[in-house]
């Protein structure tokens, strides 16, 4: 994508006024639209929808940071697309339309989000981040380190920062409300909360995509480390559909496989440079401190964009568009 088409800070803010649907949440970077079914004259012509837009909004530590990452929103939107054909046959996901118009009240995507947003089923979410872990870092790394395990399943000793684990593993998370921390629980939490079946379901085709989606990254010279799936129920049919998005660099850990390292923190594809100026000396910024994050310097700025893009073009083989 050219500079030229790069629209600055004009999406890194909140819910925008989209004629025909009507704001009804905001995530860390996502704003969730309903149809205005009055305007639309009582129905959508597309069912039961939601209308996700991704924003370019860049969030760390539990903070919302300014300014924005521009393109961030359409890279993920984009990405999501071309990883929900890869794995399609694996399981189905809850995109009915990208279809744009610049016509106000047809219930097509808006033009002003056309390649940020997409029409989706509505579904019933489960309470739960699905998360995959074939390599050790983050979160995961701490409790290893304190315990030995990550969410109750036992490693084998002697592992580091980035080393591979013998076979991915299921660690979920629930899921928490902007500026809160997700929290990491065991497999038996998820079958307390939702049944037994559904625990397995999660978990089975959590580790489906990412098997999955760990080849297709390899072939590409990419690790994927971990990643977070959102899975919900299609209330029509009752099954179990692949929600939100999937496998961007918001929601993965994606590193250069030819300068994997275990023992040291590695390069990512990601918003890495981002959470090291934070933590640096040169932000000031006190991450135990009750206060917000200072404001993004343009090279930060400029470099996270550039890693985000990367990551869609070595993935997809194409320049985003």
């Amino acid at each position: 994508m050219t500079d030229s088409l790069v629209a600055g800070d004009a999406f890194a803010g909140g819910a925008l006024d989209l004629p025909g649907w009507r704001h009804v949440y905001s995530g860390k970077v996502r704003d969730l639209y309903e149809p205005d079914l009055p305007a639309l004259g009582g129905a959508h012509p597309l069912g039961d929808v939601v209308l996700v837009v991704a924003a370019d909004r860049m969030s760390a530590f539990d903070h919302v940071l300014s300014p924005g990452i521009p393109d961030k929103g359409v890279v993920l939107t984009q990405l999501s697309l071309w990883w929900f054909e890869q794995l399609a046959d694996i399981v189905p996901n809850h995109v009915v339309s990208v279809e744009a118009s610049a016509e106000p009240f047809d219930g097509l995507v808006p033009d002003v989000v056309g390649g940020r947003a997409m029409i989706c089923k509505r579904l019933q979410m489960y309470p739960v981040e699905c998360v995959a872990r074939g390599y050790l870092t983050g979160s995961g790394l701490a409790e290893y380190r304190e315990s030995g395990e990550v969410t109750g399943i036992r490693l084998p000793a002697g592992l580091v920062d980035g080393s591979r684990l013998p076979d991915p593993i299921f660690t979920p998370a629930t899921k928490a409300e902007v500026g809160e921390h997700d929290e990491n629980v065991s497999f038996d939490v998820v079958a307390e909360r939702l049944g037994a079946d559904v625990a397995a379901t999660l978990r089975d085709l959590t580790l489906a995509v990412y098997a999955r989606a760990e080849q297709v990254a390899r072939e590409r010279g990419i690790i994927l480390a971990d990643t977070k799936l959102e899975f919900g129920v299609d209330p029509a049919t009752g099954a179990v559909v692949l929600g939100d998005e999937v496998l961007t660099p918001d929601s993965s850990r994606f590193w250069p496989a030819d300068e994997w390292e275990p023992g040291r923190p590695q390069p990512s594809f990601d918003k890495q440079v981002l959470r090291d100026w934070l933590t640096s000396s040169a932000s000031g910024w006190d991450r135990a401190a009750d206060t917000a994050p200072p404001a993004l310097p343009a090279g930060v700025v400029s470099h996270t964009r550039a890693r985000y893009l990367e990551a869609y073009e070595r993935l997809t083989g194409t320049p985003l568009v």
